[in-house]
């Protein structure tokens, strides 16, 4: 960001401020069920009223947010083909630690799906970084109408363990963004291709402002006016390899005309959707261990077991965050909006809210009794930061955010409770850190002492 100011006067346009999220938002009343306000269709289906289903390929549709998003886009009735090279289970026994789910099998996942909503979906086992030719036969075989692209190695602490898990980030990730386009243009498809990225490329510095929708207006030396891509500012190999896919899809989108959104999304919670509950053949992945649990569902598996919960340094890190429903809601609506040939890259902030990590620490605390413990930072960061994000335009398309409840973290507690006897305690604490300074202030932390409260 420094640099970036060293060339640029920045002006924000007027905007009104971001606070708790969307206006309006939902939460869900603890006098009714989590998903009541799902199951009506005609208020919680309505963005997809009216439009043309569509042929819908899932790039990485096996894991913890391609699974949900492929079950909820075939729900809508659009023709899904799921396809995944299974990495992530493979990172499960790199790691020593399994989903808290017991996850099925691709093949069991589809079947079950089948048996319950009639719906058919394909799985294909190929990896879109490394099987390239595959890749460009599928497309043309399938003609999709969008391409929703998970299919890239999604944890930042994992991206920072080691420099073989650096590198493979970086190869798997990038790599695969670019065998996309390419493989869209080899086969000669007019495919949207819809990227779930991730907030993390705009930084977590204090901005001083609201971050926009993916462009910013500058005014340049000499008083020239400009709207560019938001200079990025990434926290780990990871986001960084999200900010390179940016600069990817302005190249693709300006010299091949690629119709591409890309999704700036925050911290996902929750576990399951109202088409993973319909069979517990169904169930969504869970991963509470340091490297691949989410800030909000690590907090309330730890809750729910009496572990005291591991905030990092003093928690003042303030992040967005989103429900694992509201995920596969806004990719439908991205897929039902895509760009139009010619048009740059349409970009969305897909969050719901922000939170300072204490004060979800807080709410979780409050709810589970249990006590908020203050670790080392393994992580390279701010230990205290604003987050003031824009997120008008999956509202003004529709989408009714859920936000951060005490009723809905019931959900998360059930499905804690149920499996809690595959947590493994020991992979609870941080165990990747981001230089050597950081994993020396970590280094009194001790994974067997973390007792879980039977």
């Amino acid at each position: 960001m420094k640099f970036f100011l060293l060339l640029a006067t920045v002006t924000l346009a007027p905007v009104s401020a971001f606070t708790t999220g969307f206006s309006p938002s939902r939460t869900a009343s603890s006098q009714s069920s989590l998903y009541d306000f799902q199951l009506n269709a005609a208020a919680a289906d309505g963005v997809a009223n009216g439009t043309d289903k569509k042929k819908v390929i899932v790039l990485g549709g096996d894991g913890f947010c391609g699974w949900p998003t492929s079950l909820y886009l075939s729900d809508q009735g659009h023709d899904v083909v799921i396809v995944d090279n299974l990495s992530r289970r493979n990172i499960d026994t790199e790691l020593g630690c399994d989903s808290l789910t017991p996850i099925q099998p691709p093949d069991v996942r589809v079947q079950a799906w089948k048996e319950v909503s009639g719906k058919e979906m394909k799985f294909i086992n190929l990896d879109v970084a490394k099987d390239y030719d595959l890749l460009v036969q599928l497309i043309k075989d399938e003609q999709p109408d969008s391409i929703v692209h998970f299919a890239e190695q999604r944890a930042a602490p994992y991206s920072m363990k080691t420099s073989k898990t650096k590198r493979y980030t970086v190869d798997n990730n990038v790599g695969g963004s670019n065998n996309l386009c390419c493989a869209v243009i080899d086969a000669e498809v007019d495919a949207h291709i819809v990227h779930l990225g991730t907030m993390g490329v705009y930084g977590y510095g204090t901005s001083g402002g609201e971050i926009p929708e993916g462009y910013i207006d500058v005014v340049l030396p000499g008083g020239r006016e400009a709207n560019i891509l938001h200079p990025a500012y990434p926290g780990s190999v990871y986001h960084a390899t999200k900010c390179l896919d940016a600069l990817l899809w302005q190249f693709y989108q300006k010299n091949d005309q690629l119709r591409i959104t890309d999704l700036h999304q925050g911290i996902v919670w929750g576990t399951n959707t109202p088409q993973t509950i319909k069979d517990e053949r169904l169930v969504n992945r869970f991963d509470y261990d340091g490297d691949y649990g989410t800030v909000l569902n690590r907090f309330l598996m730890q809750g729910a077991m009496g572990v005291p919960l591991t905030v990092y340094g003093t928690g003042g890190q303030t992040r967005a965050f989103i429900h694992i429903t509201d995920t596969a809601r806004c990719i439908e609506i991205a897929i039902n909006n895509p760009p139009a040939e010619g048009e740059r890259v349409e970009i969305f902030n897909q969050v719901a809210e922000t939170r300072r990590v204490r004060d979800v620490a807080k709410l979780v605390a409050d709810q589970t009794n249990v006590e908020v413990n203050l670790l080392p930072n393994p992580r390279q960061e701010a230990a205290e930061n604003e987050l003031d994000v824009a997120n008008r335009k999956f509202c003004s398309l529709g989408l009714d955010p859920i936000t951060l409840d005490a009723a809905l973290f019931d959900e998360v507690t059930e499905v804690v409770n149920k499996y809690k006897h595959r947590c493994d305690p020991t992979k609870i604490l941080p165990a990747s850190f981001w230089n050597k300074k950081r994993a020396e202030e970590c280094a009194s932390l001790d994974p067997s002492s973390v007792k879980i409260k039977v």
